[in-house]
């Protein structure tokens, strides 16, 4: 179950446009975002996001998130500093309005990785005017096993991803969700796709820049 909270951003923020990239957990945005950023690595920024639950083996606090505790992200939710926030399988999830600005004040591309809710709220409740990118994979089968093959999961925790990645499936073909569906089968294929779909933006950072 989700639980959103959002305060509205005051003003447009700026620098270059965001992107925000969503899809259920195992379709490979991670994967798909390091390439990204290493090719194109004086483009686009991280906006890392705030949580309340543990760093995972070989993550890093500041680089895969903010790790905080709940009374520390509560706090900032109430004083209006999150742009979005979340509550999945206990653990609170946020990205700040800081977070955003601190990539865009660089001249850089902010990504930011969101779940279904935060898509929906950030259309509504902002006027961030991102980029919205679905990585989805081929199948709900293809899924399943990729969760599996990462043995971090319980069983029950599996089954409440899956169950959120098929209404994330469904919600992501509704028309005008996103402006870009990304369908990871074969990665270099995705990445492809990806890459040429951002290549407008890529190039009016770097030829600002450039400039500069």
């Amino acid at each position: 179950m989700y639980m959103r909270y959002f305060s509205r951003l005051m003003s447009a923020m700026a620098g270059p446009r965001p992107v925000v990239f969503s899809g259920p957990s195992g379709a490979g945005k991670s994967t798909l975002l390091k390439k990204l950023m290493k090719e194109f690595n004086s483009v686009f920024g991280f906006s890392v996001s705030h949580t309340t639950r543990n760093p995972r083996p070989g993550e890093e606090n500041g680089k895969d998130y903010h790790y905080v505790t709940r009374e520390v992200m509560q706090k900032g939710i109430d004083d209006g500093d999150f742009i979005e926030s979340a509550v999945f399988s206990g653990n609170m999830y946020g990205t700040s309005k800081a977070a955003v600005q601190a990539v865009q004040a660089q001249n850089l591309i902010c990504i930011l990785d969101i779940d279904m809710q935060g898509v929906i709220n950030i259309k509504k409740r902002t006027d961030l005017n991102p980029i919205y990118i679905s990585i989805q994979p081929p199948s709900m089968a293809v899924l399943e096993n990729r969760l599996r093959n990462r043995k971090t999961e319980t069983e029950e925790s599996l089954q409440k991803r899956l169950n959120a990645a098929q209404v994330e499936m469904e919600f992501s073909k509704a028309p005008g969700t996103f402006d870009v569906l990304v369908i990871n089968d074969n990665l270099e294929e995705a990445y492809v796709h990806l890459k040429h779909a951002l290549l407008e933006e890529i190039n009016m950072v770097k030829n600002v820049n450039m400039s500069s």
